[in-house]
């Protein structure tokens, strides 16, 4: 027992992934543990990130296929796009997942549900609805933001983000997507193929900073067939009226000013961490510079018992990152110092779901020369895979980073059809420390997409042949002739 009896042994506060995660942990060792959301169980994956914008890109892919058809023998297809409907959709998708993550459920696991927002008075004394909450431990789950950018004039017209598109009913005729990264390249190529007109206008100069130079260069080519109009390097500058018309005043890569007319924008320049509600310093957190917060190697914030795990805290804003960071944070907060462990972020899968989708684990060309690493690279194109040709849709590659000389798996990047998919097995493998001799000796089914993983093990055995031995072999087997 302990000296200062708490009423709980953990308070999670928010009911995202990272939140919902913490508590179902610590419910199933056992733990008193109460959950704590001012909105809505399941947080922006459910309600505004993953669950809707995934929803919307199977409608767009439809659409686009349908266009598609003359490639697959079809003379004639039509259709007839009701936007309501599609955004609709979208809500119902939404509410049977919803159950999922509901309070009845985590009520049923031991977990107490609290919907209220929540005030942390000190390390160990939550203040919900009236209420006085006393805990040994404290998980800080409280997801983040969209950024807004400070553009003059953005503030006179209504802005789209992750948070508020789903409200949207009507299909705007010109959309201005500003931000090029994972959401805005989504977004972007969603709503073009809804039949939006779509500008992106990116501040870099490429798309998708984070990836290597081939697949941002791919997809803007992608984009470009689609009739999306890219403007990389290009800063925004002021939203203006003119002749009736809403337009933003960029200055492009090469020094010219330009006025994009647009019906709707939509912001993805970032996220900011939803850290507001704290009292940082008489809590003894700190913050990084992009405002997260500052955690240990075990997730610590304040070095003693608060923890913070999600989007709050970083590197990753991945609901799969926040999954696996709520793991360390609830069994770590209920067993140290007994027992603790330093979270593991070897081997963080993400996956940018434009179509064709891209994939990585690990270290990309650009991560890996970044840290002096000696490695190879081994790629096979899709456009020699049987399945990817009889669905005519051949347009990608995978290339695998290995070691120098060795099968050992650094990196896998995958630009191709089901990318997603095909990544679990680089993902295993790197986890599990199987090299690419381990899958190529696995037996993938004829004919599917995932082939291409064990043709690009093949492709680096080819490369890595013992041309001695060949050698040898090759007399040896003249000689039995």
């Amino acid at each position: 027992m302990s000296a200062n009896p708490q009423d709980y042994n953990m308070v999670v506060i928010g009911a995202g992934a990272a939140g919902l995660v913490s508590a179902y942990i610590a419910a199933t060792l056992k733990a008193k543990v109460a959950l704590i959301e001012k909105h809505r169980m399941g947080g922006d994956c459910l309600y505004t990130g993953c669950v809707p914008s995934k929803a919307l890109i199977k409608t767009a892919r439809v659409v686009h296929q349908i266009k598609q058809h003359r490639i697959y023998g079809i003379k004639s297809a039509n259709y007839e796009l009701d936007f309501a409907d599609v955004m609709e959709r979208i809500q119902t998708v939404i509410k049977k997942i919803e159950p999922h993550d509901s309070v009845e459920r985590y009520t049923g696991l031991g977990v107490e549900c609290i919907q209220g927002v929540a005030e942390v008075v000190d390390a160990h004394t939550v203040q919900v609805n009236g209420r006085t909450l006393k805990t040994r431990s404290l998980v800080l789950a409280l997801g983040a933001s969209p950024l807004i950018p400070k553009i003059p004039g953005l503030d006179g017209v209504k802005v789209l983000t992750s948070e508020n598109l789903w409200d949207l009913r009507t299909l705007p005729e010109k959309l201005l997507v500003l931000g090029g990264g994972p959401i805005g390249c989504e977004m972007a190529q969603a709503f073009q193929r809804l039949g939006s007109q779509v500008t992106l206008v990116e501040a870099g100069p490429r798309l998708l900073s984070k990836e290597d130079d081939d697949v941002a260069a791919l997809m803007a080519a992608q984009f470009q067939r689609e009739g999306i109009r890219l403007l990389v390097g290009t800063k925004a500058e002021d939203v203006i009226r003119e002749a009736g018309s809403t337009m933003m005043r960029v200055q492009t890569v090469d020094g010219r000013q330009e006025k994009i007319a647009f019906d709707a924008v939509f912001v993805a320049v970032g996220r900011r961490a939803n850290t507001g509600q704290l009292d940082i310093g008489n809590l003894g957190l700190e913050l990084n510079d992009n405002g997260t917060i500052r955690v240990d190697e075990y997730l610590r914030a304040n070095g003693k018992n608060i923890y913070a795990c999600g989007d709050v805290a970083g590197p990753y804003q991945f609901t799969h990152a926040a999954s696996h960071q709520a793991w360390y944070c609830a069994v770590n907060a209920l067993f140290a110092p007994l027992k603790k462990f330093k979270v593991d972020y070897r081997v963080i899968p993400w996956v940018t779901f434009t179509d064709p989708e891209i994939a990585q684990v690990g270290h990309n060309e650009q991560t890996a020369r970044k840290e002096g690493l000696d490695f190879e690279t081994t790629i096979y194109n899709l456009d020699d895979l049987d399945r990817a040709i009889a669905e005519s849709e051949e347009s990608g590659r995978i290339k695998v980073l290995t070691e120098r000389g060795k099968d050992k798996i650094i990196g896998a990047n995958i630009i191709g059809p089901h990318a997603g998919e095909l990544l679990a097995e680089f993902t295993t493998a790197m986890k599990q420390g199987l090299g690419l001799n381990s899958i190529l000796g696995t037996i993938h089914p004829y004919p599917t997409f995932g082939e291409a993983n064990k043709y690009v093990a093949g492709q680096w055995k080819k490369e890595h042949a013992p041309e001695t031995i060949l050698a040898w072999l090759e007399k040896y087997q003249g000689w039995r002739r």
